[in-house]
This record gives structure tokens, sequence and C-alpha cells, in this order.
């Protein structure tokens, strides 16, 4: 006889392990929700999203602070309090996660904090903190185990002087020179808090330009200004030797000539990606199946090839993100209900969180062009929005992908301040399947930066009246 026993147990409470564990008891399931950490969150509230998004929100604010002269404001050279900072960011989190562990007691939820692994396809042998071992039986179990950081080959990861990106946002000193191995948005979001605390850093990214995968017109937006932020942006290059040295790290690069250099970094971040997390958990006692790089394979219904396990987030699949972990993690909660549900979008928004933000959702312009799908595409420089110029802030650009025939918006990009604000209107756009006549005669408020996708909506037509596009018609591209 197992010590408990549940309907539903959800290993990992992250965004989408907490996400389902809450609807499945609002809808009147008993949901057992176990975790290593004190309180829901994951790896998203305790050492990703909000944590960095809180640095982030310093790091604009010293930017801000720097370049407010030119608009007849000096603040002068900021004064940045290390402890105090690291305070604040951790009463975020504390804040955050303790407002998640009173919603779970509200819910009855029996939240157990430890460690779990399959024994068998109905069964899980708990491992809790104070170090007692039950086992847990269960009807359906959800798999939220979400992701880990990517070492770096040959486990240079391990040598001194390396952090990865949990221990970065920690902020324990800020190096007087950085190395970012990695020019994917972690690596160039957490570069760009160090840069601002007074870091001179170094970015090295192995393929030859930055956000592999992004479209390059918003990508540009964001290299140009972080061209004068970071100390050097070296792309086509790769780190092929790491020494630890005194006070710091030596390394050797290789750059895309193939010609090889030598530099003496005070510390180094490892932002190479993320893998899913299911080491340890007892897969080979199920019937689970993953797929060769390591992910869960799932259906639409996040059902796994053993019907009663379910996973949801990065483990998953990507995008790695965790408001797509939080909607496939209601989608598992309303079928295992036995409701009809699927994990179906039009668009996921992703967005950089870095200065200025890019985001996206739907069909980019790249991926239009590789999989041969015809397309026009209408952009709008932000050097004609009146609100961009009163932020000082004109380097933004706003972009439509578009079905050349019937008008209907496949995708939107944007590059720019509050960028990811701005995208859930693309996203509602593409779910409701609008057309560019659609936006351009709804309405936008003035002066803001909505308007941007409004007027390249009526770019495509020729009419944006703050920039002069003249209408052409749709090329099938």
């Amino acid at each position: 006889m197992a010590d408990v026993d549940t309907q539903v147990a959800v290993i990992g409470a992250g965004p989408g392990g907490y996400a389902a564990a809450f609807l499945a008891a609002d809808l009147g399931l008993q949901v057992a929700l176990i975790d290593p950490e004190p309180n829901p969150g994951g790896v998203c509230l305790y050492q990703g999203c909000i944590p960095s998004k809180a640095l982030l929100h310093v790091a604009a604010q010293i930017m801000e602070s720097r370049t407010a002269k030119d608009r007849g404001v000096d603040f002068g050279n900021p004064k940045i309090h290390l402890h105090r900072l690291n305070e604040w960011k951790k009463g975020v989190v504390a804040k955050l996660t303790g407002g998640l562990g009173q919603l779970a007691k509200q819910r009855r939820i029996r939240y157990l904090q430890g460690t779990a692994a399959f024994s068998s396809h109905r069964t899980l042998e708990l491992k809790q903190a104070g170090g007692s071992i039950k086992n847990l039986s269960f009807e359906h179990a959800v798999i939220a185990t979400g992701s880990q950081a990517r070492p770096l080959p040959g486990g240079a990861t391990e040598i001194d002087f390396v952090m990865d990106s949990s221990e970065a946002l920690e902020v324990n000193s800020v190096p007087q020179k950085l190395l970012v191995i990695g020019g994917g948005y972690i690596g160039l979001e957490i570069g760009t808090v160090y840069a601002a605390l007074g870091s001179r850093v170094t970015l090295v990214e192995m393929t030859q330009g930055l956000l592999p995968g992004v479209d390059r017109d918003l990508v540009q937006v964001l290299q140009k200004r972080l061209e004068g932020l970071f100390e050097a942006l070296l792309l086509g290059t790769t780190v092929k030797e790491m020494k630890t040295r005194k006070n710091g790290i030596t390394i050797v690069l290789e750059g895309p000539d193939g010609e090889r250099q030598t530099r003496i970094f005070e510390r180094a971040l490892a932002a190479v990606g993320r893998s899913p997390k299911t080491s340890g958990l007892g897969l080979e006692n199920t019937g689970v199946e993953m797929d060769k790089r390591g992910f869960i394979r799932v259906d639409a219904e996040q059902r796994t090839s053993d019907p009663s396990i379910f996973a949801v987030g990065d483990v998953a699949g990507e995008p790695m993100l965790a408001h797509k972990a939080t909607h496939e993690g209601r989608t598992a909660a309303e079928v295992i209900a036995g409701r009809k549900a699927a994990f179906e979008p039009a668009a996921i928004p992703a967005v950089v969180f870095t200065d200025p933000e890019i985001a996206w959702a739907g069909l980019t312009e790249s991926e239009a062009k590789s999989r041969g799908i015809a397309y026009a595409v209408s952009r709008f420089p932000w050097g004609a929005s009146g609100r961009a110029a009163t932020l000082g802030r004109s380097d933004g650009l706003t972009k439509l992908v578009v079905d050349p025939r019937s008008e209907r918006i496949l995708g939107v990009g944007i590059a720019g301040v509050g960028a990811g604000e701005l995208i859930a209107e693309g996203v509602l756009a593409i779910e409701m399947g609008t057309n560019a006549t659609d936006i351009g005669l709804s309405i936008h408020p003035h002066p803001t930066l909505s308007e941007t996708i409004m007027e390249a909506a009526e770019g495509l037509h020729g009419t944006a009246t703050s920039y002069f596009q003249p209408r052409r018609k749709p090329k099938l591209r």
C-alpha cells in the first residue's frame, strides 16, 4: 500500500506545474504538487524569468540615467549597492513565490517539498526535504520538471570563474571584464545587466549572427545598440581553450577566419542553451517515450505514450517559454478532468528582454522563406513614430508578415522599447484571423507605440499617415 494517494500528482511547480495543479484543483480533483523549493514557482520565479527581469529593469534605469543629460536632466553617476539590489530582487521573488504558496493552500493542494521518481506507471517514490521517503500512488501524473542550463563541452562549465545563468543572477560581484559565451536571449539579457552595472562585456557567438532564427532586420536594431554597450561582439567565434589563473580565466578564441587570440577575463558566463530535465525521474519504469533530443513525446492533449502520464513545459519540447508551459499545463488539467481540450495555438509569442526588446509571434519572415510560403511584408520604422521620438528611442521597427492574397496576418515582429508588451496585439490578430485592413481600421490611441502596428498595417496599402510607403501589389515571395 502507498503511504499517500492522490488523483493527480504534478512533478515540478514551475509555471507549467502550478498552472496544471491549480486548474485541476479548481475542477474538483485531488492534487499533490511536488517540488524541491519551499513554495511553487520553479526555475522561472526562483532563478530565471523573474530575477532576470528585475535586474533588467534596474539596468534600464541605470542606462536611462546616463542618457537623460541629453534631454536636459543630469543625475550624475549612479551609485550601485549590490547588497541592496540583491535584497530587493530576492524580495520580489519571495513575494511572488509566497503568494503562490498561499494560492496552493487555498485550493487545498497537498504541497510536498522534495523530489519524485516513478517506481511504476502509477506510483512515485518521494524524497522529502526532511529526508523521509514515501510512496505516492496516483491516477494521473503531470511531469513539469522544466529544463536546466546546457553545460559547455568538455566540462568547461566546472572550471573556476565560469558561471551559469543561475549563478550570474546572484550578482555577488561585478567583474571588470566578463566574457559571455552564447548570443541567444539568456546571454544577451544577462550581458546587458552586467554591462549596465559596469562590466566590460565581450560576447562570443559561434554562428554568424545574434539570436539565431530571429529575423535579421529585428536583430539589427538590437545589435546596433549592443555594439555601443558591449566592449566587443565576436560573431562566428568559438571558445577553444579555457584555463584558470589567479584572479580570472585565460580563454583562447578562434574567429571565423581560423585565427586564434588569447584574452583574459575575470569571469565567464556559459549561456549556450538549455536542455530538458528528465534525469532521475525513473521514466524507464513507465511507458513514457522521449525523442532524440531528450524531450518527452506528447500529443495535443499533452498526454505521453503512457496514458496515465502527461508532460508540459520545457520538458515537453520547444519553445522553452514559461507562458507556453502555463497553457500546456492548463490543457493537461482539463483533459485529466474529462474535458475536451488540446494545445493548438496559432501563435506563441517570444520576447527577448534586452534594451531594446525584440518580440515576435506567428510566422517569421525567415521561416516563410525556408518553408517556401508565399508572404508579403510591411515595415514601419519607429523614426516616424511621435511617441518613440518623445522617449528618445526612435531606433525601433514594427513589421507584419501577411498572406499576399487575403492580407491575413501571419506573423508580427517588433524591435524596440516595450516590444514585449506590444506583441500581445499581434498574437490576438493571428489567433482571430485578422487581416491588415482590420488592424488599420482599429483606432489606436495617440501618441503611443501601439500605433506602429496600425501604421504597419496601413503601410501595406500605401496609406500610413506618419510614413510614406508607396502601395505595391504584394509580391509572392
